[in-house]
């Protein structure tokens, strides 16, 4: 079961209000406080809804409500709360007297943003952008500037890992003295100084292994 409405909107005016409504309100908060805003209409003798006389109160009217531009203390402020309660505006609104949460919302989405951004910080988790605009070797920082990588990082992304395959490396072929030096038919059977022996022989016979 939905709420009820605060009252009935057919009888109401719509639209922007009147100098004359604004003093009877006025008057009325002044008169009697704020209270509950769903009698205050017919009590101030307002032909209006009982939010539409909260929202002219809260945003328009009231006494303590700062005018004109923000500070650059209000936008460091802003931003600060922002960065630890995200867009809760109303929160927001509240630890910056005199400043409405409709107010300090339009005044981020039209300006603050915009002043993030050129900063190169990101404004919805409020850390720097990485732009990558030298080939990946710089980046903003949240003021931006150009910050150098670290020096080993920038290795790293220098190392050339490319594989290859070659060849193995051929040895050199062994002296002549260091071969094996070849054996007859005849000394292979222990029968060495036969008189059949070819081993001393520099002719190849056919009994050589």
């Amino acid at each position: 079961m939905g709420r009820s409405p605060c009252c009935d909107k057919s009888h109401t005016n719509k639209g922007t209000w009147t100098r004359e409504e604004d003093q009877r309100l006025i008057a009325y908060i002044k008169a009697h406080g704020e209270g509950c805003w769903r009698q205050i209409p017919k009590a101030a003798g307002l032909l209006r809804c009982g939010k539409s006389c909260r929202l002219r109160w809260i945003n328009y009217l009231r006494p303590d409500l700062k005018r004109g531009n923000f500070t650059n203390e209000e936008d460091n402020f802003i931003i600060k709360l922002h960065s630890l309660l995200g867009n809760k505006w109303s929160l927001i609104a509240a630890r910056l007297p005199g400043r409405t949460d409709n107010e300090i919302k339009n005044y981020w989405n039209s300006h603050l943003r915009r002043k993030l951004l050129s900063r190169g910080i990101d404004p919805l988790t409020h850390k720097p952008i990485n732009t990558d605009t030298d080939k990946g070797e710089k980046f903003m920082d949240g003021f931006g500037c150009k910050i150098e990588k670290n020096p080993v990082e920038k290795s790293l992304t220098e190392l050339n890992l490319e594989l290859r395959i070659g060849p193995p490396n051929q040895h050199p072929p062994l002296p002549l003295e260091r071969k094996e030096k070849k054996v007859c038919f005849y000394c292979s059977l222990g029968l060495e100084n036969s008189k059949y022996c070819t081993c001393g022989s520099s002719s190849n016979s056919t009994n050589d292994f």
